[in-house]
C-alpha cells in the first residue's frame, strides 16, 4: 500500500510543482510519510524564479525525479508496468489541470496584489500559463509530458543540487547525529561495534546497469572478522565520490588518500571507463583501510560498506557466484505481451500513439531493446514504414510517441490494415522479432479516439 501510495503521490508532486515552477528542490524539502505518501515543502520560490549557484540554475530539471524515486516505482532496479502507471498518471492529471487553465490564471492574478516578490504582475502568470499548453491536443501534452519525465531522470542538475545542498548543510551544521542517515544512499548509520571488524575490503568487479540510461555499478566484496564467506556490496562512482567528499569534512586536517578524476574526455558510461576506475577505486579503498584507525574505523567508512536492500538482493550475488554460461531461457521462438495503442484520425490524418509494451519475452532471456514499426498495408514499396526511438534494456518499455499518416480519406483506412511489429535493436546482430499484430482499421470507429491494450 505505501509503494501505491508514493506512485500517486510522486506523480501529483511531479505534475504540480511543474505547473506552479517550485523552484528551491532539494532533498531537505521533499518529505515521505511512512504511509508511502510524498510531499513538498518550503514555497518560497515558485513561478520558475529559482535559486542560483553563481550563474548557475539550481533547478533546470522540469521537476525533480531521481533513480532513487524510480527505483521504488518500479519495485526494483528494471523497469516494470509500475512505471507505466506512473507516467499515465502524471500525463492524466496534466491534462485534467489543463482543462482547467483559465480557473488557475484567474486565481493566481486575484494574488496580484498580495505583495509577493514572485508574483508582482501579469507577465509573472505567464509562466503558468506556458506550463499548462494550452493549444495542444491532449494527445500532444501526453507526449510532452513524457518527455519531460525523461529529462527529469536523467538530469545531472538535480544531482548537482543535491550535493551543493548536502554540501552547504554540511559545511554550516557538520555530519548529521547519530539518528541521521550520513550518506544519501543508506537510511541508518553503522558503526564497527554493530557490524564488525572488516578484515578485507576489495572491488571485485563491476557490472552494467540501466535505469533508465546505462551505467556501472562496482561489486565491493568484504570480509569482516568472524565471517567464512564474505558480502558483496554495490556502489556507484557517485556514492564513492559522496564517501570522499564527506571524509574530507570529517577530517579536515588529515591528509585522505587522492580520488580518482571524474572528468573523463569522451562518453563516461563506457566499458573501458569502467574497468580504469575498477583499478583505481580498489586503490582508493586499499589506501582508505589503511590509514589511521580514526578514519578507516570511523562509522562514515563503515556506514559506507554495510550491506543496503538492493546488495541483499539474490540477483545481484548469484551474477557473481555462479560461473558464466547461457542463461535459463523461455521456450525458443517464444513471443509475448501486450501494446498499449491510441488510434484517432482527423483532418484526413491518421494518428497512432504507441504508448505502452509489456511483459515482451526473449529468447535468451536477456532484457530487449525494443522500438515499434508500423506499416499500412498494403503497401508494395514500403512507404508507410514509421518507426519509434528505441528503449533500452526493459521488457516494459514506455514510449507515449505519435506516428502519423497523413493524406489518407477515411473510405481509403477502412481498406487497409495496420501492421504493428516489435523488434529489438542490437548492435552486433541483426535486429530480432519480439512480437507483433495486424489490426484491421476497419474494425475501428475512427471518429472517435480508441485507447486499448492489444495482445502481441
Amino acid at each position: 500500500q505505501a509503494s501505491e501510495n508514493f506512485i500517486y503521490s510522486c506523480a501529483g508532486c511531479c505534475v504540480a510543482t511543474y505547473v506552479l515552477g517550485i523552484c528551491d528542490r532539494h532533498n531537505d524539502n521533499i518529505m515521505l510519510r511512512n504511509t508511502g505518501h510524498m510531499f513538498h515543502i518550503d514555497f518560497g520560490k515558485f513561478l520558475g524564479h529559482a535559486q542560483m549557484f553563481g550563474s548557475f540554475k539550481r533547478d533546470r530539471a522540469p521537476f525533480v525525479l531521481t533513480s532513487d524515486m524510480a527505483y521504488v516505482i518500479n519495485g526494483g532496479e528494471k523497469p516494470t508496468i509500475r512505471f507505466q502507471l506512473f507516467v499515465d498518471l502524471c500525463c492524466q492529471a496534466y491534462n485534467l489541470i489543463r482543462k482547467h487553465a483559465s480557473l488557475f490564471l484567474n486565481l493566481l492574478s486575484l494574488m496580484l496584489s498580495s505583495g509577493l516578490p514572485e508574483l508582482s504582475g501579469v507577465q509573472d502568470l505567464k509562466y503558468v500559463q506556458d506550463a499548462l499548453q494550452p493549444q495542444t491536443t491532449d494527445a500532444e501534452a501526453t507526449i510532452f509530458f513524457t518527455r519531460l519525465i525523461e529529462s527529469s531522470l536523467g538530469s545531472v542538475a538535480t544531482k548537482f543540487n543535491f550535493f551543493i545542498h548536502n554540501l552547504a548543510q554540511l559545511r554550516f551544521s557538520g555530519l548529521p547525529s547519530n539518528d541521521e542517515p550520513i550518506l544519501s544512499f543508506s537510511a541508518k548509520t553503522y558503526s564497527l561495534k554493530q557490524d564488525g571488524r572488516i578484515k578485507q575490503v576489495s572491488v571485485f568487479t563491476y557490472q552494467k546497469r540501466y535505469n533508465p540510461d546505462k551505467y556501472y555499478i562496482y561489486v565491493v566484496r568484504v570480509l569482516r572478522e568472524g565471517q567464512v564467506e564474505p558480502t558483496f556490496v554495490f556502489r556507484t562512482f557517485d556514492e564513492f565520490q559522496e564517501l570522499h567528499n564527506k571524509l574530507g569534512i570529517l577530517f579536515p586536517l588529515w591528509k585522505l588518500p587522492g580520488f580518482p578524476n571524474k572528468m573523463v574526455l569522451g562518453r563516461t558510461h563506457i566499458k573501458d571507463v569502467a574497468a580504469k576506475r575498477k583499478v583505481e577505486l580498489n586503490s582508493y579503498i586499499q589506501s582508505l583501510m589503511n590509514s589511521s584507525s580514526e578514519v578507516a574505523e570511523c562509522d562514515l567508512v563503515y556506514t559506507f560498506f554495510h550491506p543496503l536492500l538492493r546488495d541483499e538482493k539474490v540477483e545481484g550475488i548469484d551474477g557473481i557466484a555462479r560461473p558464466t554460461g547461457s542463461p535459463s531461457s523461455p521456450t525458443s521462438g517464444k513471443v509475448g505481451g501486450e501494446v498499449k495503442l491510441s488510434i484517432s484520425y482527423r483532418n484526413s490524418t491518421l494518428f497512432i500513439m504507441v504508448m505502452h509494451i509489456k511483459d515482451l519475452v526473449t529468447e535468451d532471456g536477456a532484457d530487449p531493446n525494443p522500438y515499434v514499426k508500423t506499416y499500412l498495408l498494403p503497401d508494395t514499396h514500403k512507404t508507410s514504414k514509421r518507426k519509434t526511438k528505441i528503449s533500452r534494456k526493459t521488457r516494459n518499455p514506455t514510449f507515449n510517441e505519435m506516428l502519423v499518416y497523413s493524406g489518407y480519406s477515411m473510405e481509403t483506412l477502412k481498406q487497409r490494415e495496420l501492421q504493428l511489429s516489435v523488434l529489438s535493436a542490437e548492435s552486433l546482430r541483426e535486429n530480432f522479432f519480439l512480437g507483433g499484430i495486424t489490426l484491421s482499421l476497419k474494425d475501428f470507429n475512427l471518429s472517435k479516439e480508441t485507447v486499448n491494450w492489444y495482445r502481441l
